[in-house]
């Protein structure tokens, strides 16, 4: 990747692999490679993808849907959500 708003993916670093790989995924959203509505690729393309197992990249969308940043449309994919949900007020 390109795109330097967006971290290199780190499975070795402190955080459990699909808390990685959701946080991954959500810094790409945010940097607008992967658009409000856009269709997420399948699960299993994305564990090759990050070399990780298929239940890791399951595991990571469905704290990706706790977020509310994916919704996942049975029989037609997952997809990022249109709108995001608004990003909490960070003054104290």
């Amino acid at each position: 990747m390109t795109d330097s708003q967006i971290p290199e993916f780190d499975p070795q670093g402190p955080q459990l692999v699909y808390v990685a790989v959701a946080d991954h995924i959500a810094a790409r959203v945010a940097a607008g490679e992967l658009a409000p509505g856009a269709r997420l690729p399948a699960e299993r393309d994305l564990a090759e993808e990050y070399g990780v197992a298929y239940l890791t990249v399951r595991r990571a969308a469905r704290v990706l849907r706790e977020r509310g940043l994916i919704l996942t449309v049975h029989g037609k994919g997952t997809f990022v959500a249109d709108p995001l949900p608004s990003s909490p007020p960070t003054d104290a």
